[in-house]
């Protein structure tokens, strides 16, 4: 039996850079878009059918903001429950 021949150790990526691992900026520019969608389809009388889609967006988005944010916060706090690697 041929046993493998040994393999050098596997190269480590490169780390991320902190721009890329900053979630606030993806969270703010998505907020804004919601919200220029809801002004917009309030003060545009032909998006009126698009007025329960825009609100149910900004909606789901600050639900989920809110959520980010007890997550992080039980990070920090060192919940045992929490997820790990939030800033």
């Amino acid at each position: 039996m041929d046993a493998e021949p040994p393999t050098a150790a596997e190269p480590e990526p490169p780390a991320l850079p902190g721009i890329l691992l900053e979630p606030w900026p993806v969270i703010i520019v998505i907020a804004v878009g919601w919200l220029v969608a809801v002004i917009l389809a309030f003060a545009v009388p032909a998006l009126h059918e698009w007025r329960p889609i825009a609100v149910a967006g900004l909606g789901v988005g600050a639900f989920g903001t809110s959520i980010f944010l007890i997550q992080r916060r039980a990070a920090r706090r060192g919940s045992r429950g929490a997820q790990r690697g939030l800033s």
